[in-house]
């Protein structure tokens, strides 16, 4: 794998960040994916764990970094050395995303910012095959890669002081989920039935970094049987390996 236009600083006392200086897309995550796998095995004992951003990875160290330049080098020896032919195997994920107007509290808003109607941007929104680039913000949260451009928007000037458990929205370039009620200054667009994050979930969460995920859109009586099959345990996530 090429070092080439990586820079590597120390970020505190017990973190080093990495910032890849290329465009964030699916084989730069590749390359994210594989080397937090690479450097975690080697290190693993002095390693507390490393974020994921979308250039970016930030290894935070148990104890304070005595040799940072020694351990920059070694980092780009490591990185340099890496094949990408070790990375994880992908998933396609299908979500079904309701659109009703009682869920997309922000369609007819988002309708006059893009000029398109609202079952156009619907049509767009969930024909898009998303990469899952990051999780973050929330615990479960998916933040996803590839949005149409014709639908990018900006955050509420005043964010709510609560979106709803499962809430799909839109914010500047991306796409993402709501996994809990939390405040929050997204587009809201619609809602998933199903929960995302908790232990229904091997590792809480269906998807991971680097999967891909489609929505498709439901009506307001499906929305309603799924999210009982689902508490029932009687969904079935649609879910099938890819690359």
């Amino acid at each position: 794998m090429g070092i080439e236009n990586i820079l590597i600083k120390q970020y505190s006392q017990r973190s080093i960040l990495l910032t890849f200086e290329q465009p964030a897309d699916e084989n730069l995550l590749k390359k994210l994916v594989r080397c937090r796998q690479i450097i975690n095995e080697k290190y693993f004992k002095s390693i507390l764990y490393i974020n994921l951003g979308y250039n970016s990875l930030l290894i935070n160290y148990v104890s304070t970094i005595d040799k940072f330049y020694s351990l920059k080098n070694t980092l780009l020896e490591l990185i340099s050395e890496a094949k990408l032919s070790g990375a994880s195997q992908q998933h396609k994920i299908l979500l079904p995303v309701c659109y009703d107007e009682s869920f997309g509290l922000d369609l007819e808003e988002l309708s006059e910012h893009t000029n398109l109607s609202i079952k156009e941007i619907i049509k767009r929104h969930s024909s898009t095959e998303y990469l899952i680039c990051f999780l973050g913000f929330l615990p479960g949260f998916p933040y996803l890669l590839n949005l149409d451009s014709s639908l990018y928007c900006p955050r509420k000037s005043s964010p709510r002081q609560n979106v709803l458990k499962g809430s799909v929205g839109i914010a500047g370039q991306q796409t993402g989920i709501y996994p809990q009620e939390s405040p929050g200054g997204w587009q809201i667009i619609g809602n998933c039935p199903i929960s995302i994050f908790g232990n229904y979930w091997q590792n809480y969460s269906p998807f991971s970094i680097g999967d891909k995920l489609q929505f498709y859109s439901v009506s307001l009586d499906e929305y309603h049987q799924i999210k009982h099959d689902f508490e029932t345990h009687n969904f079935n996530l649609k879910k099938e390996k890819v690359g």
